[in-house]
């Protein structure tokens, strides 16, 4: 059971990143996915999180309007499409299995049961 994030790189602000998570072991079909950061010091923070048919998506307040989440359960994997990127959104980014919470408009980490290795998103000014 692993899934792995990739895409990420540096990019000048205002610039666009498209990240992927791929699941290899396992079908996350039934699992809604969720899409998490970290950056530096600071505590890791949900950033969007899709339902199992993908009808469903939500989004951090601090990327709403800039991130869109989608996923191919045909293929097994999702994706973060990030546009007008700034200098905050640096940070190491993980996907993650599982069912997405929402506490009071924050997306929470404590519904998902599978975590992938990151991937690093640095966005310079």
């Amino acid at each position: 059971v692993q899934l792995q994030a990739s895409g990420g790189g540096s990019v000048q602000a205002g610039g666009s990143l498209r990240l992927s998570c791929a699941a290899s072991g396992f079908t996350t079909e039934p699992y809604a996915i969720g899409w998490f950061r970290q950056a530096p010091g600071k505590e890791r923070e949900g950033v969007s999180c899709i339902s199992p048919s993908g009808n469903i998506t939500r989004y951090g307040e601090p990327v709403k309007g800039r991130f869109t989440i989608a996923r191919d359960n045909a293929k097994n994997m999702t994706f973060l499409q990030m546009d007008s990127l700034k200098p905050e959104d640096t940070a190491v980014y993980y996907c993650a299995a599982g069912r997405c919470i929402v506490d009071e408009g924050v997306i929470t980490q404590g519904g998902m049961n599978f975590w992938g290795k990151g991937t690093l998103v640095t966005v310079s000014s």
